[in-house]
């Protein structure tokens, strides 16, 4: 078909477009330079030469330990970590087949900040135990609003509204635990939870990284249940899909995607609600699911939040789901005008 590739691996195959193709490329271009800007900025300003110095081995320990210990974990964490929460944000719109069903929407991504309040109430501190306690959270969360939401199966838009009520619950019930808990203990939750890759580091970097690879092993998979969940339940059933068991399925994958970052860096909002919905404009792929294309632009994203974070205010370092939930904040009302509009 013109202009339209087909990939085969085994018993799967995908079929991309030239144009999907084109712009991933483009996406992916744009991540790398914007990825070597990033390690020019700061107090310590560095140049290509001495970012061409370090990969050869042949510079400084100094400017080696700005690049390599102070830079770079949370450069890596942006870009992975916004391929995560864009994935997650896919698969749940997806799911739901609406663009508001993200998990910072529909409550997961609360759930999870519900489990890590938990795990530092009880104590622990470690990334292992808050990622633990984040995907217990999340999943929880997740298999709580999908039983209330399940009348012979689930459908979009009950489940968006049962994650909303949720959602606005557990928020309640973390604000009881943060007033509950003594001050120290509630002065790390509230930083925590404002959302930052300031305190990210290469243990952490490399923790979430192995969550997020079984993640990405699964991806290809879940885009093919996807497309033919797209099709309608019934026609996924004549497919060979069973249906609800994929959902289920589906749901783990995607809590499981924004918990690990979650644990590690805090509720980041809005990233997975609008790097989908930028994928399927550019890519010209109208309502169906593209993960790859919403990872990179997700990865774009958070990264250029995080710069404007700590580059934007001189002298003042914001936490990064601050700068998300401003262009976030825009997003989202320019996608309920556009809705209401259609909706007429």
């Amino acid at each position: 078909m013109n202009g339209v590739y087909v990939l085969r691996a085994g018993t799967l195959s995908l079929k991309v477009t030239r144009r999907a193709v084109a712009v991933c490329g483009v996406l992916a271009l744009a991540l790398v330079a914007l990825a070597l800007w990033a390690f020019t900025l700061g107090s310590y300003p560095l140049t290509l030469t001495d970012l061409a110095a370090v990969a050869s081995d042949t510079a400084g320990t100094g400017v080696r330990t700005v690049v390599l210990e102070w830079r770079a974990p949370r450069i890596v964490a942006a870009v992975l970590f916004g391929a995560a929460l864009a994935v997650g944000g896919a698969v749940f719109q997806s799911l739901t087949r609406n663009p508001l069903g993200s998990p910072d929407v529909i409550g997961f991504t609360t759930g999870s900040y519900t489990g890590v309040v938990l795990t530092l109430l009880a104590g622990a501190g470690s990334y292992a135990a808050l990622a633990a306690g984040a995907l217990a959270g999340g999943l929880l969360t997740a298999l709580t609003v999908y039983l209330l939401a399940f009348r012979r199966g689930v459908r979009g838009f009950r489940l968006i509204i049962v994650g909303i009520a949720v959602g606005a619950l557990l928020s309640s019930v973390n604000t009881w635990f943060s007033v509950k808990a003594d001050v120290d203990t509630a002065l790390r939750a509230a930083v925590w939870g404002a959302g930052s890759l300031s305190a990210i580091g290469w243990p952490a970097v490399l923790m979430a990284s192995a969550l997020l690879a079984a993640v990405a092993l699964a991806a290809p998979v879940a885009q093919h249940r996807l497309r033919r969940l797209e099709l309608g339940d019934e026609t996924a059933t004549t497919m060979g899909v069973p249906v609800e068991r994929t959902k289920l399925l589906l749901v783990v994958l995607g809590v499981a995607a924004t918990a690990a970052v979650t644990a590690a860096a805090g509720p980041i909002a809005f990233v997975a609600l609008a790097a989908p919905q930028i994928a399927r404009r550019l890519t010209g792929r109208g309502t169906s699911v593209d993960l790859a294309g919403s990872a990179l632009v997700g990865a774009l994203l958070l990264l250029g939040a995080d710069i404007a974070a700590q580059h934007a205010v001189p002298g003042v370092v914001l936490p990064t789901g601050a700068v998300t939930v401003c262009v976030g904040g825009a997003y989202l009302l320019v996608l309920l005008v556009r809705e209401s509009r259609r909706g007429r």
